[in-house]
């Protein structure tokens, strides 16, 4: 019982109070992982079996990591822990029973990538408008629905949905919902979001199972409870119930994914749903300095919706947060850039973070670090099981145990070459559809559907099904590894990328080797857990769910990082860069309702608190978005902070040549605080300058025109000229970029 005194006196009644269900409520760096970690722990010291125990987390990275730390405190049973993400608990469990749902247990999970796929092919079979029905945006309002517990027969029918389709222009996503589902049937496939459901529907149909899983699991935690949706709320309730052993833990105050369906009710009505739950909240930081969870606490205690809470620190009080304004974003990636390299030679690169809120603004940070050989990452690029090669290697692997995975089929058939063309597959997937049975099936006995191909096509078509047929009755007698290893050589792959002695091609060559490593791992690993035996289907499981989360950080190389604050959620730093502090980009220009309004606050509290020791704020005058420059205000934001935690710097105004026949303005005096002044009604006042209302002045882009006036915008502080022009109308101009030729 060692481990328990490493713990203060909340957390470690949080720990010990087992039965029942219990909110734990956990602060920024408050150790909530350790809670969650002991309170397991705790569990198996009192003699709870490991697999009666289900930990659900939010990665698969945050459920590894948690088992290994469990192993160090207790010993070997944790490996036998039910503990992952949401979707492989769900995909584990659904396996064994997945007959009872229509499916065998070798269905295909298909990645957002193969789901836009089907739903791109959807809409262009329909003649749909492919500007307006973008996969991703189809894809979004599907998965929605989904996650809200809407069948496609109800999305039909439902008034609100059809009314924000019809206000996108998109008026056939129920028709698309319909078809989508359709083809995930057909194709023995399941989606991220069918793995949710069709765990409650598996429950549904039957109440053998449902009993079975109720008995089994009489412990239920829940990791990032403030981030579930509304399907994982009534899954965590009926597989908890009817025991009610159930914990959560989260933070309201960090709920930032409702666009991907997060419902904030589902933390902040917890005890309404339990009555007799008990309460502990988490309110010692332990990451940041006093200043910065100070200035944390002042943001954030302006939100309505929220758990009264009082996060403190009892490190230094560390240095004021810094807010730079910048006359544009150019300006504004150089000073950051600038500052990195002072902070690097304290924390070094892998101590700093560089957050935005969109991933557009990377742009202008990447081209200055480049431009100064300092070493970054983006977090959240292309992962390695996304790559071109490898999603082809695994679409062999795919298609070998699930013969009906047409998406699967589509992507491996040209690779290698096999003369087998895009008319020929056209050709392959009318006829498919028309008979109602998967490709494969087409091209194994294309007479049968009078398959419309020259003999020697047929040929190819059967040979190549005959390859698969081969690695399916494959599949079912050898281990993943060895399995693998057979793949690449059978199907040609192996061939054709030796053959390729391009630098890209031997990258590639790599990155197959490099998958080949990883599932020689997977094997060993299971043999360590005492499983002697593990097929391919088992490891396609453990990559389909993989996350950004669960891989970009593997770099060893030190480098600074840059990703959106959604991205950083989870992760700190001891130097974090908030940049774009701007009304219209954070908050977003896309959030006007009161909740979105809150919940962009909680996601720069999220940013705020990423920072150990310091932390910059910075925001830009102007920004070129959308084509065009675009003038800015500070963000709401920056009112919402407490001024005594905050440090106002002197603004950067970046060299510009002086233009003919003007006077240089004077230097902008030092910014002694935050903007009070509303950020919708800036004042103005008029200046001091070389023009004055009704002079004539000529501009090499408008043309002509006479000054209607020359002010000083008080809110953002930039000297504006206003110009009538002869042929284009009324413009604003900075008067510093203006470059104006007097008439």
């Amino acid at each position: 019982m060692d481990f328990l005194e490493a713990l203060n006196s909340v957390q470690r009644e949080a720990v010990t109070t087992t039965e029942g269900p219990s909110l734990i409520v956990a602060g920024a760096g408050s150790g909530k992982t350790r809670v969650l970690t002991y309170r397991i722990a705790y569990l198996l010291q009192q003699g709870v079996p490991a697999g009666r125990i289900m930990a659900l987390t939010f990665t698969n990275k945050a459920a590894r990591e948690m088992k290994e730390r469990i192993q160090r405190l207790v010993g070997t049973d944790a490996r036998y822990l039910v503990m992952g993400t949401f979707h492989s608990v769900c995909t584990r469990l659904i396996r064994p029973y997945a007959d009872l749902l229509g499916y065998t247990r070798d269905f295909t999970i298909y990645d957002t990538a193969d789901s836009k796929s089907v739903i791109k092919a959807i809409c262009k079979e329909r003649g749909l408008d492919e500007k307006i029905y973008k996969p991703t945006a189809v894809l979004s309002r599907i998965s929605m629905a989904k996650n809200s517990g809407v069948s496609p027969s109800q999305y039909g029918a439902n008034t609100q949905l059809l009314r924000e389709d019809r206000e996108q222009r998109m008026y056939e996503v129920a028709t698309v919902y319909e078809l989508y589902q359709a083809r995930l049937r057909a194709a023995n496939a399941m989606d991220f979001d069918d793995l949710l459901i069709n765990m409650l529907r598996l429950m549904d149909v039957s109440e053998e199972v449902k009993t079975k899983y109720q008995q089994q699991f009489q412990y239920v935690l829940v990791d990032e409870y403030q981030d579930t949706n509304y399907i994982q709320f009534l899954l965590v309730k009926r597989l908890a119930a009817p025991q009610d052993n159930i914990c959560v833990v989260g933070d309201d105050a960090q709920s930032i994914y409702s666009f991907r369906g997060a419902d904030i009710r589902n933390i902040l009505n917890f005890r309404q749903v339990y009555p007799q739950a008990r309460l502990f909240k988490l309110e010692r930081n332990y990451r940041s300095t006093q200043t910065i969870v100070n200035a944390a606490n002042s943001l954030i205690h302006k939100n309505v919706n929220q758990i009264e809470k009082t996060v403190y620190s009892e490190k230094e009080a560390g240095d004021p947060l810094h807010l730079q304004p910048y006359m544009d974003d150019r300006a504004e990636a150089e000073g950051v850039v600038q500052r990195i390299q002072q902070a690097h030679r304290k924390v070094g690169y892998d101590g700093i973070a560089v957050l935005y809120r969109t991933n557009a603004q990377s742009r202008v940070f990447e081209g200055e670090l480049r431009k100064r050989n300092i070493p970054y990452r983006i977090y959240g690029g292309t992962s390695f099981y996304q790559r071109k090669e490898i999603k082809d290697v695994l679409g062999y692997f795919r298609l070998a145990v699930n013969a009906r995975d047409n998406e699967a089929l589509l992507r491996i058939v040209g690779f290698p070459g096999r003369g087998i063309g895009e008319t020929t597959m056209k050709k392959v997937s009318a006829n498919a559809i028309e008979h109602h049975c998967p490709y494969l099936a087409v091209m194994r006995s294309p007479d049968e559907t009078a398959l419309d191909v020259s003999a020697a096509t047929k040929k190819r078509l059967q040979a190549f099904a005959l390859m698969m047929d081969g690695l399916a009755t494959l599949s079912e007698e050898t281990d993943a590894y060895h399995f693998a290893e057979q793949v690449l050589r059978v199907t040609g792959v192996q061939t054709a990328m030796a053959l390729d002695r391009t630098p890209e091609g031997i990258d590639r060559a790599q990155n197959v080797q490099e998958l080949l490593n990883a599932i020689r791992e997977f094997v060993d690993q299971r043999q360590q857990e005492g499983i002697d035996y593990t097929p391919i289907t088992d490891f396609l499981s453990e990559v389909s769910l993989q996350t950004d989360q669960d891989e970009n950080l593997a770099d060893t190389t030190e480098r600074v990082t840059l990703m959106t604050v959604h991205s950083a959620k989870g992760l700190e730093f001891p130097v974090v860069f908030i940049a774009g502090m701007e009304e219209n980009l954070f908050p977003s220009q896309f959030c006007v309702k009161p909740s979105e309004i809150e919940e962009e606050r909680r996601l720069l509290y999220v940013a705020i608190t990423r920072s150990m020791e310091q932390c910059y704020l910075s925001f830009a005058r102007q920004r070129f978005r959308n084509g065009q420059m675009a003038f800015n205000s500070p963000s709401r934001f920056l009112q919402d902070i407490d001024r005594r935690f905050f440090e106002v710097n002197r603004p950067v105004v970046p060299k510009v040549q002086a233009v003919p026949k003007m006077q240089p303005i004077p230097s902008m005096p030092t910014m002694p605080s935050v903007p009070k002044t509303p950020v919708n009604g800036a004042t103005t006042s008029l200046i001091n300058a070389v023009w004055k209302g009704g002079d004539r002045v000529s501009h090499r882009v408008f043309g002509s025109g006479t000054v209607v006036r020359v002010y000083r915008d008080e809110v953002t502080e930039n000297d504006k000229i206003e110009i009538a022009f002869d042929n284009v109308g009324t413009k604003t101009l900075l008067l510093t970029h203006a470059k104006l030729d007097r008439i």
